[in-house]
């Protein structure tokens, strides 16, 4: 499991727990993250492997994983969980991820310096192996360069108008698809994705 699915310690644990149960209802683990703060917060993100998440999966996902969480009771203190759609600007974590996205505009950060730098924006050009390939402006010509897979920290997909699109294009495709629904997320640009929140308390 890569560390941008589940970066401590704990959220690879709560990511063995709550991956067998997310799978079995046909959805795919895309981000764990357990929040510490006044109140503990656990954030899952979750997908299906063509796309195209609703609320209504994410509640689902919600009461299975509780189930799950209260036998195996990894979290000390009480908590809060929320289950939610990667978003249209979502996160990368899986190295699929680069291929079925690539062409669109992309974040990624690195671990330690490439070349003297962190951070690269450009255009996803797939994979190559374990290098996921990004192609950069630099001069007056496109540089494509290949980054190693485990040497991310952090990557997501740039909020475009050409991303909106393709975002749309594919709710058209779903017979479920809400019109009103996709509106009102294009209205709430830059906030978080609707989320099925379950408040957890220990007895």
């Amino acid at each position: 499991m890569s560390d941008l699915i589940a970066k401590t310690a704990i959220d690879r644990r709560l990511a063995e727990i709550i991956t067998p149960t997310i799978e079995a209802l046909g959805y795919e683990l895309v981000r764990v993250r357990l929040m510490s703060g006044k109140y503990k917060i656990l954030q899952i993100m979750a997908d299906r492997p063509e796309g195209g998440i609703i609320v209504d999966d994410c509640a689902k996902i919600s009461t299975a994983v509780s189930a799950v969480l209260d036998v195996e009771d990894p979290i000390e203190d009480n908590y809060t969980l929320e289950v939610s759609s990667p978003g249209i600007d979502r996160p990368l974590t899986r190295l699929k991820d680069f291929d079925m996205w690539a062409d669109y505009e992309a974040r990624i950060e690195t671990t330690e310096l490439i070349d003297g730098r962190r951070r690269f924006k450009g255009f996803l050009r797939g994979t190559e192996g374990d290098e996921v390939l990004i192609e950069l402006e630099d001069g007056k010509e496109p540089v494509t360069i290949g980054l190693q897979f485990d040497w991310l920290s952090d990557a997501k997909l740039i909020l475009t108008d050409d991303l909106i699109a393709e975002m749309l294009r594919q709710k058209k495709a779903d017979p479920a698809f809400d019109a009103s629904a996709f509106d009102e997320i294009e209205e709430s640009e830059g906030e978080e994705p609707e989320a099925a929140d379950t408040p957890v308390t220990k007895h």
